[in-house]
């Protein structure tokens, strides 16, 4: 019988020099998501600890088949997600530390982009928060690459159409 706890032995590129890596190089961006996700920064980091304590466990399911920081991305979202579903905050764009009021136009912005649909906020979050290219957004999403760029386009032309309605 195996023990619940025990870890997966690592995949080929999945060790946890590489899984530390990410996280040292990548830490912000992920709580940035996380906090953008859940609306709250201590969920959100919890989020990210529970991501990368899912990739450290179970690194060897990384098959590989795309760049591990996007499997992490998947965790981390998925994690955040579940957060978000347990608190029931309404989620916010607001994903970045402050140190004042935001200008009217970034803090209308932001408002926007939380209306938008889980997908497409979430595509929007990782493209423009975390700077993923869209091969890394579908594996994070478990999307194709085409529909990534279906989604931020269609993400897109919502703000545009939501931003021409609130100046009217």
């Amino acid at each position: 019988m195996t023990d619940a706890l025990a870890i997966d032995p690592p995949a080929a590129d999945a060790t946890l020099e590489a899984i530390e890596g990410v996280y040292r190089s990548r830490g912000a961006a992920f709580l940035r998501v996380a906090t953008a996700i859940t609306g709250d920064a201590a969920a959100a980091h919890d989020s990210v600890q529970e991501g990368f304590a899912l990739a450290i466990r179970h690194r060897s399911r990384y098959r590989g088949d795309g760049p591990l920081e996007a499997w992490i991305w998947r965790l981390v979202v998925n994690a955040a997600r579940s957060t978000r579903r347990r608190r029931a905050p309404v989620p916010t764009a607001d994903a970045g530390d402050h140190a004042g009021p935001a200008p009217a136009d970034v803090t209308e912005l932001r408002a926007l982009v939380a209306k938008l649909p889980e997908r497409q906020r979430l595509a929007v979050f990782l493209r423009y928060y975390a700077d993923l290219d869209y091969a890394a957004i579908g594996t994070a999403l478990g999307i194709r690459t085409g529909t990534v760029s279906a989604t931020l386009a269609a993400g897109i032309r919502s703000l545009r159409r939501m931003a021409e309605e609130v100046e009217l």
